[in-house]
Parts: structure tokens; sequence; C-alpha cells
């Protein structure tokens, strides 16, 4: 059988893995805080006698677009929108700290400052611990500053900001994680209050790109078509011989 089978199921596969990723990333165009998903193949030619015009398509990296989402103003104080390389540190469901570029808040039952979607948010040190009917403000800085009726404004914790060197990896909760574990925190790190980033997915790129694969695949699939009637006129000129 032709080796032009294996080549073009290899890319047609390549094809619907970029498919794949495309489709998440567009799902995703309205997610606060969201990063594009990037996927990256590379050519690698096939060794050997008479294979030198024949290449596979392999996957090179997989990463994540760093540019910054539009920031939307909403006014509520609970709303914050990291600046420059900022990230917000949050702990994940399995007990670890993640991090994450959505920066919607809010208090639960007990107290404690969290994200809208229940995750609790890191200070500096642990939890932050909000006093019952307390107005919240936080400083550019990642200060949470409480004001309980009739009482002076007192800080009560910092947010945990932090500015990774270099590309985080991103777990399967949509959280990102340091390559080495936990990140110290950056003092010069700054937010944006009564804002919220949205999504760097670009809905009309992402659309060019998927009818790109479609129209890859489509390819990829007439090759294997090819390839079949190849093989089926080579055995019909063996077998009359």
């Amino acid at each position: 059988m032709d080796r032009m089978i294996y080549l073009s199921m290899a890319g047609a596969k390549a094809a619907m893995q970029r498919q794949d990723v495309l489709s998440h990333n567009l799902a995703n165009v309205t997610t606060n805080g969201f990063r594009a998903e990037l996927q990256a193949f590379r050519a690698v030619p096939v060794r050997g006698d008479g294979a030198s015009t024949r290449a596979y398509a392999l996957e090179t990296s997989i990463g994540y677009s760093d540019a910054q989402g539009p920031l939307t103003s909403t006014g509520r104080n609970l709303d914050i929108a990291m600046q420059g390389n900022a990230w917000l540190a949050v702990q994940a469901d399995d007990g670890t700290e993640a991090y994450t570029r959505a920066g919607s808040l809010d208090v639960n039952a007990d107290g404690i400052l969290v994200m809208r979607n229940g995750r609790q948010v890191n200070g500096d040190g642990g939890a932050i611990n909000v006093p019952p009917n307390s107005q919240l403000q936080i400083g550019s800085d990642g200060t949470v500053t409480a004001t309980a009726p009739n009482q002076r404004p007192t800080p009560i914790g910092r947010l945990k900001l932090v500015t990774p060197e270099g590309p985080m990896t991103r777990g399967d909760d949509g959280l990102f994680r340091g390559p080495d574990g936990d990140l110290a925190a950056d003092p010069a790190a700054r937010l944006q209050d009564g804002a919220l980033e949205g999504s760097n997915v670009s809905p009309v790129e992402t659309m060019v790109e998927m009818i790109a694969a479609a129209r890859q695949f489509e390819q990829q699939m007439k090759l294997l078509q090819i390839a079949q009637t190849q093989g089926q006129q080579s055995a019909k000129l063996l077998g009359s011989t």
C-alpha cells in the first residue's frame, strides 16, 4: 500500500486537531480573561530511500496568546482587570494555587473573598476574610479595604498578584499554573478596578482560520481517495498479467 495513505491520514488528523482548538477558542470569545490557545505543526520529512519527497505533519508546541483582551468598564467595585502581564492567584478545586486573568469577584456566605464561580481568591497571607456588612474597595496594588457601617475604612488584605517571567501551563480546569510551582507575589503588579478584561480571541480571525483548516482537511481526504484509486488500478494491472 502506498505510503501516501498514511501521510494523508496524518495531515487530516492534524487538521481535525486544529479545528478542535479553534472551536474551543471561538466558544470562549465572551469568557472574561480567556487566553486563546495556540497550536503549531511542522513538516517532518520521512527518512529512507525513495521517501525524500514525503513528510509527516507533527505537532510542535501548544501554548496560548498573551495579548491583552479588551477592557470593559463595569463600575462594580469588585470587578478588576489585571494590567500588563499581571495574574490573579486563586485556589483551584484540588487545593493548589493557580492563576487567572478573570477578575469578577464576590463575597461568599462565609465572608471569604471569592471568584464569581466560588473559587477562593488568594491574598498575600491566604484567604481574605471580609467583615459582615462591609463595603469593599480594591486599590490598584491589590489592597482590599473594607468599610463597615459607622466605621473608618480598614485594609483587610492584599490580593496576590504575580507576574510570570515565562509562559505558564493551562490546566483542564481553565486555570494556569507556573512551570515550577507557585509563583511569588509581585509588589509592582497593578490592576484596574471597576473593569473586566474580555477574551483575547478574535472571532473574525478564528472563523477564517476554521475555514482554512476545513479546506486543508478536504485536501487531505482527496489525497486519500487518490491513493485508493491508484491502489485499485495497480491491483487491476497486476491481476491482468
